[in-house]
């Protein structure tokens, strides 16, 4: 937006000008931007982790695998009392994760996304990331799914679905349909598509994918996207929610009830440009969605120091609403090598997964050991009254034996 918009000033999102031109799109197919990923990312990744992406993410629950006997360094809250005392021989239970979950992309295709100061763009990033990740996930057997949000103005906003599929032609599809919506993204001030309606109903192309079309404008609006991912998504998955976050408000509650049900991970995408305002003098400034132009004198010192305070205070207001929400977030910057960024991500989701770890292991005892009370419990309750009064204490006169009370 223009200076005289927050969004805008803070973020310089859909500022676009000479200096700041977004690079043109890389030509090639889905299948050679794949080709290129796996060689010169994922190669790279396996070579650093040695291919270990098992702690990645974690399935829904545990199950009970087997027992063995107790040896030295075993946690003792895994112990297994009734077994132990059967066996006169202490036990531990041992535990098989379901690892197999599925991962669904909330991609937003906004006009700002496709902006950057350098030779890569936010939606550069967006898709080699995302087109990562789905190839790691998949490999794994994981179903990979999508929706693509894209707001447009005049033709509203449209909502494109991928359901969870294996393999790596799912992936191919993912990265086609993202290339299909990001390349209609046009300015706001575009003349808008006769032939779009902005009142067309859901329909399915063939291939399992539905569009829907809400909305009249071309402003982002982060909260339909995820709140028609809380309504779509049932079954507690992976989400990983990729965007600039530079949206009109009343996401963050959205965000809050998805992560509650489901595993969330926020993608933000940055640029150099967001933050800071270089010297380049008289300057066009355009916002993206709406089309709205601003000529700005960035040689000023004190408009570019506004920028930069205005930069901070919306960069923290952004930390303290993804801290509600209560989700993981990754932040990946244009002039950032994305194999830094992915080893980053990786410890991240390490140490998310040693958190889930603890707190699924503990539930898992929690619930073994109220079986274990249960099935005592249970056995107490059929003992014959003469045997139940042999194990009680003698102290008592009615826990003697009849005989002896004779």
């Amino acid at each position: 937006m223009a200076s005289t918009d927050s969004r805008s000033a803070a973020h310089g999102d859909g500022m676009v000008g000479v200096p700041a031109a977004t690079p043109a799109r890389r030509p090639g197919t889905s299948e050679q931007l794949l080709l290129r990923l796996e060689w010169t990312v994922l190669k790279r990744l396996d070579g650093l982790l040695q291919g270990d992406y098992r702690s990645l993410w974690r399935g829904a629950g545990l199950d009970l695998a087997d027992l063995r006997e107790y040896q030295h360094g075993d946690d003792v809250r895994r112990i297994d009392w009734a077994t132990t005392a059967r066996l006169q021989q202490p036990h531990v239970r041992l535990y098989r994760e379901d690892r197999e979950v599925a991962v669904w992309f909330l991609l937003d295709l906004s006009a700002s996304i496709d902006f950057g100061s350098g030779e890569r763009s936010k939606l550069d990033l967006a898709e080699q990331f995302t087109g990562v990740l789905a190839r790691v996930m998949g490999r794994q057997g994981n179903p990979v799914g999508a929706v693509l949000y894209r707001p447009v103005a005049g033709q509203g906003a449209s909502t494109l679905t991928l359901p969870p599929r294996s393999g790596r032609n799912q992936v191919l599809q993912l990265l086609s349909r993202l290339r299909t919506q990001a390349s209609s993204v046009v300015p706001g001030n575009a003349a808008p598509d006769n032939k779009a309606s902005t009142n067309r109903p859901a329909r399915s192309d063939g291939k399992g994918v539905t569009t829907r079309q809400p909305g009249i404008d071309g402003q982002t609006r982060l909260a339909d996207l995820l709140q028609a991912a809380e309504s779509m998504i049932r079954r507690r998955s992976v989400v990983v929610v990729v965007s600039d976050f530079i949206s009109e408000p009343g996401w963050s509650n959205a965000l809050g009830r998805l992560a509650r049900r489901h595993d969330v991970l926020a993608v933000r995408l940055t640029d150099p440009l967001d933050r800071a305002l270089p010297d380049f003098g008289l300057l066009t400034v355009q916002d993206a969605e709406t089309g709205e132009q601003l000529l700005v004198d960035t040689a000023d010192p004190a408009f570019r120091r506004r920028f930069a305070e205005q930069a901070d205070k919306s960069e923290a207001e952004l930390l303290d609403d993804f801290g509600r929400a209560g989700v993981d977030t990754l932040e990946l910057a244009t002039d950032e090598d994305l194999l830094a960024a992915l080893l980053r991500f990786v410890a991240l989701r390490r140490q998310a997964g040693n958190r889930h770890a603890s707190l699924a292991d503990r539930a898992a005892v929690a619930r073994a050991d109220a079986g274990s009370a249960q099935a005592r419990a249970a056995a107490v309750a059929d003992t014959p009254p003469i045997a139940a009064a042999a194990t009680s204490s003698p102290a008592s006169p009615s826990a003697r034996p009849p005989a002896v009370a004779a």
